[in-house]
């Protein structure tokens, strides 16, 4: 998963496709069925980010774990054991 430039929209992307989803409402905006892995650490963006190169970082397979913060810092997101936790900024 990764941000947008502004940390608005997230792109998740998995084995069933990609979703895109706002980070104000956390309503997903955008699916896109297809598969469309990442390539040398980006994303393509679908919906309201359409075309979009995005950094996108993976689970830590030894861990299980995901951590990104948005790029405004103001947040960060934690993916473990199927479930995003979304932490306040430090």
């Amino acid at each position: 998963m990764g941000f947008d430039q502004t940390g608005r929209y997230l792109l998740t992307i998995s084995h069933n496709g990609r979703g895109v989803f706002d980070s104000v409402t956390w309503k997903r905006v955008a699916r896109d069925d297809a598969k469309a892995y990442p390539i040398k650490g980006f994303g393509i963006g679908i919906g309201p980010v359409d075309g979009d190169k995005i950094p996108v970082a993976e689970v830590d397979y030894d861990t299980g774990i995901l951590e990104i913060k948005c790029p405004t810092g103001s947040f960060g997101l934690c993916y473990q054991s199927g479930m995003i936790t979304v932490n306040s900024a430090k």
